[in-house]
């Protein structure tokens, strides 16, 4: 069987001390994103559980499939949700979704419940693209940039590396500060082009820790100018799958010369809490539950 490097675990998680049951509101938010999927279960306000998943070749099946395994041993069906918001690429392929929203406005949201009101710059780092959100202390959407035309930069171009170099994506990090000293960056033009150059780079006897800190850096680098683009403001946090990725992360911050929030939550989820927190608002504008 051939070895899936680029394969990351999927997981479900509930919140121990909730008892659904004695919630008043129920909100869902779930991001069908191009790479991966989350469903997001609040009460009251309060995170309840959440799910990250690949997202299949389905939109309304993803959405569907993630909002199930969040569901998983909690004894809650659909018909327990009082509203559900779709958000990402899939958003108005949601098929129990009472409204559709954007990915840009509900990962401003998001995150500003998990980093909290201070954060004005967000750089979500997706599977296809990169997003830089500026934001006021209520997560509101100010400005904001987004880079969606290569997978370099992106979830999607980390798990192509991962094949190449046949090394688990979630070691990729840790393993690219295991060199001697930092290599000059490979090509941050095209993730076809970085590919096509950390080939030739192996072939000449690169140790392969070098070449995915030459990757990491690059990819770094590249969305570094993307957020220069935009501007940063204090404080700034990341989102999305790379934000888990050290190697990514801590050369990014260090080439911007500021230091990143540390997330209170699972990065991925975001867009998807983001969703929750907009049904929980249009819940109760709509008259579904008293204010």
């Amino acid at each position: 069987m051939t070895t899936e490097y680029w394969r990351w675990k999927e997981y479900n998680w509930k919140n121990p001390d909730i008892d659904w049951k004695d919630a008043k509101n129920i909100t869902v938010g779930v991001d069908v994103g191009s790479v991966s999927s989350q469903a997001v279960i609040m009460t009251d306000g309060e995170l309840y559980a959440y799910s990250n998943m690949r997202t299949g070749s389905d939109s309304p099946e993803s959405a569907e499939n993630a909002l199930d395994w969040a569901l998983k041993d909690t004894g809650m069906t659909l018909d327990n949700i009082l509203y559900a918001v779709g958000t990402g690429y899939g958003r108005v392929n949601v098929p129990f979704a009472d409204r559709a929203i954007t990915e840009i406005a509900c990962h401003g949201r998001g995150a500003n419940f998990m980093y909290g009101p201070t954060v004005r710059t967000i750089l979500d780092m997706g599977g296809q693209d990169c997003k830089v959100i500026q934001v006021d202390e209520k997560g509101k959407v100010q400005e904001f940039l987004m880079n969606d035309k290569c997978a370099a930069g992106t979830g999607r171009g980390m798990e192509v590396f991962a094949d190449l170099l046949e090394i688990p994506i979630e070691d990729i990090g840790e393993l690219s500060f295991q060199v001697d000293e930092e290599p000059e960056p490979v090509s941050s033009t095209c993730v076809i082009f970085a590919k096509t150059e950390a080939t030739g780079l192996l072939r000449q006897g690169w140790p392969k820790n070098d070449v995915l800190a030459a990757y990491c850096s690059a990819m770094a680098l590249r969305v570094v100018a993307l957020i220069e683009r935009v501007g940063v403001e204090e404080d700034f946090a990341i989102t999305g799958g790379i934000a888990k990725n050290a190697g990514v992360v801590k050369r990014l911050t260090g080439y911007l010369n500021l230091e990143a929030l540390q997330p209170k939550h699972d990065t991925q989820i975001a867009g998807a809490l983001g969703g929750a927190l907009f049904a929980q608002t249009l819940a109760v504008k709509e008259g579904k539950v008293p204010s």
